[in-house]
């Protein structure tokens, strides 16, 4: 059986060689150790003399780790991405207003959620977040970096004479196809500011829940908890898992005129055109749980809570679902029946969640295999969790492996993947006995849980076992 070994390059031994020497060698650094280079080489080994050009070169002693042609391509292309695929600046372009624009125009085009751009000693650079993962694509030189932040902090209307202290602002970026709300969060490190620009989409025309990726059966017992007039509907799930994105996909089916939709959100990442939309405000008191006792006073029939963080915001949601209000709102949990369990610890009884909840959706975000360079081979078992029961041993996977169509990650697109527990009168039997496992229960009904639609997607190479291995993790 054939094993895949991944390698993981030291980022320090990554700075020590050029993009130029790095594909004139054929060679990546994977670390570096006292006085020791050690780099991946294709399995022929260096070229005659090369070995001592690269030791005299750097200084060090070079050893030597073979690796299969095309893994070692994958990596250079990874990496040391040579023009066209990686772009450096020239010094002077980047504390420019035109090179702002092309950075946050170039952000949307790709989808990318956060643009990081990071100070060092000798150089910046800039990374961002695609399909849930950062990738490089600017680097430059370090006095070009403060021009950089105070372009930044002009345009957020931030103070650019603080450099000690943690600033946050907004940007609105409007053209011709989009509007973006950039949220800014600059921080002091070591060697300037670092600066965090998350695109906020304010279209929310694009959102629908028939294109969130609910199977029939799990958009039917949703949208049948979505009919009762009160009750709660929690979304579960870490942060970045989509949460809000189903949260808002669900307004718009129920925001048809007759109703009075009130939300409570930190922050507002969509315009809901016939919502009204209440920004947290911490700093002046306007927490989720001062908002939701305000909102009961407002005359609503849907309120929808961002997060449910604390015991007294979970008590407030359960007091306006039990006097006739239907309440949306988010928790971070690891399976939709481990929000039963987060509310019992913050205090609220067993009783009046099983009296007052209607469904409970987790969802995770899985990364696809980009259908262009994605690789088949034989099946490892080393790839899935201890403890975890296989519905059925399959004979092949796919694995990741990086082009220029994917931006060299492997991966192109993501998916949700859903859990939908529908609370009936045998649930809320459970949750009165505080049961926490009824995987027998859902598995007699025929509830599919994260795992097992994980699972599928892999053995059907949408996705990689190593994509999904935490979700396989939660079903032990």
């Amino acid at each position: 059986m054939e094993t895949v070994k991944t390698y993981y390059p030291d980022e320090t031994a990554l700075r020590m060689i050029s993009v130029e020497q790095a594909w004139y060698y054929s060679v990546v650094p994977l670390e570096a150790s006292d006085n020791t280079l050690v780099f991946l080489c294709p399995m022929s080994g260096l070229g005659s003399g090369q070995k001592e050009e690269l030791a005299l070169l750097l200084g060090m002693e070079i050893s030597e780790v073979p690796v299969e042609e095309q893994e070692l391509g994958a990596l250079l292309n990874r990496f040391y991405r040579r023009s066209g695929e990686k772009n450096t600046q020239a010094a002077g372009h980047i504390a420019t207003e035109a090179f702002l624009d092309k950075l946050i125009a170039e952000a949307i085009t790709m989808k990318v959620s956060d643009i990081h751009i990071e100070p060092f000693e000798q150089m910046g650079r800039i990374r961002m977040r695609i399909d849930g993962k950062l990738i490089e694509r600017y680097t430059f030189n370090a006095h070009e970096y403060p021009p950089l932040i105070n372009k930044i902090k002009i345009r957020a209307n931030l103070d650019i004479a603080e450099k000690r202290l943690p600033q946050d602002g907004r940007v609105l970026y409007e053209n011709d196809a989009c509007r973006y709300d950039i949220r800014i969060s600059i921080i002091p490190a070591i060697h300037g500011e670092k600066v965090v620009m998350r695109l906020l989409n304010k279209d929310s025309d694009n959102i629908s829940i028939a294109s969130l990726g609910f199977s029939e059966h799990q958009l039917h017992d949703y949208l049948e908890a979505l009919r009762k007039t009160n009750g709660i509907i929690l979304i579960n799930g870490p942060t970045g898992s989509g949460k809000t994105t189903t949260l808002y996909a669900t307004l718009k089916v129920l925001n048809t005129g007759e109703t009075n939709i009130l939300t409570i959100e930190d922050p507002v990442e969509y315009t809901l055109e016939g919502v009204n939309q209440v920004q947290v405000k911490e700093s002046i008191g306007l927490t989720f749980a001062s908002a939701l006792r305000t909102f009961l006073r407002q005359d609503p029939d849907i309120i929808m809570l961002g997060e449910i963080r604390d015991r007294e915001t979970a008590e407030m949601a359960i007091r306006a679902a039990l006097t006739g209000h239907l309440v949306l709102s988010t928790i971070h949990t690891n399976s939709a029946w481990g929000a039963i369990n987060r509310l019992t610890d913050m205090g609220i009884p067993a009783f009046l969640i099983a009296g007052t909840l209607n469904a409970s959706v987790a969802q995770r975000l899985v990364r696809l295999l980009c259908p262009h360079c994605r690789k088949k081979i034989p099946f490892d078992s080393l790839v899935i969790p201890e403890g975890y029961s296989m519905p059925e041993i399959p004979q092949y996977q796919y694995i990741s492996v990086g082009c220029n169509k994917c931006f060299n990650t492997g991966y192109s697109g993501r998916k949700a993947v859903f859990e939908v527990i529908p609370i009936d009168n045998e649930t809320a039997l459970e949750i009165k006995k505080l049961n926490t496992d009824i995987r027998p229960l859902l598995a007699l009904r025929k509830i599919r849980t994260m795992s097992d639609q994980a699972f599928e997607m892999a053995t059907e190479g949408v996705t990689s076992f190593e994509e999904i291995y935490p979700l396989l993790m939660i079903s032990r």
